[in-house]
């Protein structure tokens, strides 16, 4: 699959009809979101891959109602942290400038990014979830206290098929100066 083509056709998939993903699928995932840009490479994302059925069942749970109903039959849930104090900060622990901890979050939008495509590239389905209950989530997962959650990453096969919302022309979102 050609980069445009996944681009064009990733959706944001909130039904899915269960099936395992491979292990080897999942670290291909994972091995694309290592290959984004990073504030001075500081590489602060982290990934905890939840397929364990006891763990999957609790960390559904720490979604509100609609998103667990969306990501029902997904058969893994992928969290994404930052190490926070590093991606936009000097070593002396100072920021680099106002958005402190959001180029960590910047750097986990890019990372996550190639892993989405990645995953539309071998036929894997994913939906973003911000809405998760953080504390929860620690209860569950071996999260350091070092590190923030972002999102919760449904992955899964699509038992549906989502037509491309409709996207601002580009006049709309650039300007050239």
């Amino acid at each position: 699959m050609e980069l445009q083509e996944a681009l064009e056709t990733r959706r944001s998939v909130r039904q899915y009809c269960g099936g395992e993903i491979s292990d080897e699928s999942l670290k291909e995932m994972i091995r694309a979101a290592e290959y984004a840009p990073s504030w001075k490479n500081s590489q602060v994302t982290r990934y905890y891959v939840v397929r364990n059925e006891e763990n999957l069942k609790k960390v559904k749970d720490t979604l509100p109602e609609f998103n667990r109903k969306n990501c029902e039959k997904a058969p893994v849930l992928i969290v994404s942290t930052i190490i926070l104090n590093r991606s936009g900060f000097e070593r002396d622990g100072n920021p680099s400038n106002e958005l402190g901890n959001g180029w960590g979050c910047y750097d986990c939008g890019m990372s996550s990014m190639n892993l989405l495509l990645k995953a539309r590239e071998l036929g894997i389905s994913t939906l973003v979830m911000g809405i998760r209950d953080e504390a929860a989530i620690r209860r569950i997962l071996p999260i350091p206290d070092a590190e923030a959650v972002i999102a919760v990453i449904a992955a899964g096969f699509s038992d549906a098929e989502p037509e491309m919302p409709k996207r601002k022309p580009v006049e709309e979102i650039a300007t050239f100066c």
